[in-house]
């Protein structure tokens, strides 16, 4: 059977599986706060949105829920341009990169009634801190003080990017005297929180006090569905108004169909085997650098992925600034088995052996993306080729998996890598030894002083050659095998206006998203 012909059964039996079960900011004018005419507020209109990851709490400083639900606003935000701009703080300053002073927009009020004020502000952050160990490492705040609406922060050590971290969406500004924060968070955005259930379904609903206009929508439901099927027939149904990665097999189809509108938008995303560094084989980096040879990354992006993708060479897309220039690599398998080779395993026959024995690994991954399953099995029939077996497991809770277990070899993920100025973040989470998203368990005392001195440089274009440094040793060992980034999917029907395709995939539900009446 040809490789073609294999992804396609392949693809057509995982999908019978699936069915079956900046230091100054300038003020903002804010602008559309009265916007909003008196016929389109009387008008009731709802919208129901089908996401493809489910949520198990709301909780703004551990999902990204409330935020792309309209439920939650950060101080600061991305423009479509990925550059930062005011939002609940709508200016700040600081001399030296450390001492920072925000100023928090007048007129703001919590879902409740209670008015936005840098106390409020300076709650929220010391909740999420407490609660997320990822923001508090972060943000690296030593002290805040709050008067009216002024909150100075003081970082541990100069950090010229400290705003722009603040776009996280576990940075969220909430009211931290609601009562059932995982279940009916109180925030700022122009919808609050009618009803939640775990894993299913979030209701909202228009909050008419909302300081940048009322929102159009009455009501929205903001539903979760692993079932790329399940959500692309309830969009084709009238049960969905739109959907969020419909399955690529269906994209000619929604093209051809002057009913529904389709957005294909390059995204911070980036697909990548991880290769568990303090485990078996993959503590070799030569084993590393043979699969990361072995995968066959344009089979991924053409044949699975429908070519709705781009090819990674790192975890950054090539046009930022930081990335360097990737030296090319042999890929195939000839290459993966000569790295076999120099990581002393017997290599006879094409067959790949160490001590008269062939590797058995164990991959996980999860099928709220698709085509990771297909790109597993199809992983695992190439390395048969090698006499290599792999075991797949289906997992949920995945991350907390990956950080928390060590019986396993290889994994797939998706990280989301916005920039936010640039890499530090990424950098600091991913590979520092206690990083909240070091799901590769690499520990690399060189990389890790590189990132050390980035956190306390300020000078832009020395940060871009630390950068630069940090992911060419990434690179160098091997520590993860980019993939490819994928393009965000989203579908909706013609009745949907003012839809964005955030590049971010930060701002779903926004106050000038509209339907047509039914």
């Amino acid at each position: 059977m040809s490789k073609r012909k294999m992804v396609k059964s392949l693809l057509a039996s995982c999908l019978l599986i699936v069915i079956s079960a900046c230091s100054t900011a300038p003020a903002d004018p804010g602008g559309n706060a009265a916007k909003s005419s008196n016929e389109a507020v009387s008008q009731s209109k709802e919208l129901t949105f089908l996401f493809n990851f489910a949520s198990q709490t709301i909780d703004p400083h551990l999902d990204y829920t409330p935020l792309r639900a309209g439920v939650t606003e950060t101080l600061v935000k991305l423009d479509e341009d990925l550059n930062i701009k005011p939002w609940l703080a709508d200016r700040w300053e600081s001399a030296d990169g450390q001492h920072w002073v925000f100023h928090i927009r007048e007129g703001v009020t919590f879902q409740n009634g209670n008015p936005l004020t840098a106390e409020a502000v300076e709650q929220s952050l010391k909740r999420s801190m407490e609660v997320n160990p990822g923001v508090q490492q972060v943000l690296g705040i030593d002290q805040m003080e709050a008067t009216g609406q002024e909150l100075k922060i003081t970082t541990t050590q100069p950090f010229p990017q400290f705003p722009s971290e603040l776009v996280h969406p576990n940075t969220a500004v909430l009211d931290v005297s609601a009562a059932d924060v995982g279940k009916a968070p109180v925030g700022t955005g122009p919808f609050r929180v009618a009803s939640f259930v775990a894993g299913s379904s979030l209701e909202v609903v228009r909050y008419d006090e909302y300081w940048d206009g009322i929102a159009k929508l009455n009501r929205a439901h903001f539903n979760f569905n692993e079932d790329g099927n399940a959500r692309l027939s309830a969009l084709m149904s009238g049960g969905a108004d739109v959907v969020y990665r419909p399955p690529v097999e269906s994209l000619s189809t929604l093209e051809q169909d002057n009913q529904y509108h389709l957005d294909s938008v390059v995204s911070l995303r980036t697909h990548e085997l991880i290769f568990n560094n303090q485990h078996g084989p993959f503590q070799n980096e030569y084993v590393r650098k043979a699969f990361d040879a072995l995968v066959n990354r344009e089979e991924l992006m053409n044949d699975i992925m429908g070519s709705q993708a781009t090819l990674a060479d790192g975890p950054f897309l090539s046009e930022f600034p930081f990335v360097p220039a990737y030296t090319s690599k042999q890929t195939g398998t000839a290459a993966a088995l000569e790295w076999f080779k120099k990581a002393g395993y017997t290599v006879t026959d094409g067959k790949v052996t160490q001590d008269g024995k062939a590797l058995n690994l164990k991959l996980v991954t999860y099928s709220s993306r698709a085509e990771f399953p297909i790109f597993a099995q199809t992983l695992q029939s190439q390395a048969k080729e090698l006499g290599i077996n792999i075991s797949i497991e289906l997992l949920n809770s995945y991350e907390d998996y990956l950080l928390e277990q060590d019986d396993w070899d290889l994994g797939t993920y998706s990280p989301l890598i916005a920039p936010r100025g640039d890499a530090s973040y990424f950098l600091n989470v991913a590979f520092k030894p206690d990083g909240s998203l070091n799901f590769g368990k690499v520990n690399d005392p060189e990389l890790t002083s590189i990132i050390n001195q980035l956190d306390q440089t300020v000078d832009i274009e020395q940060r871009t050659t630390l950068i630069k440094e940090a992911l060419e040793r990434i690179d160098d060992q091997t520590y993860y095998s980019y993939l490819v980034h994928p393009n965000t999917l989203v579908a909706y029907n013609d009745g949907v206006e003012n839809w964005e395709t955030s590049k971010s995939e930060y701002y779903m539900l926004t106050n000038q998203l509209d339907i047509q009446a039914k």
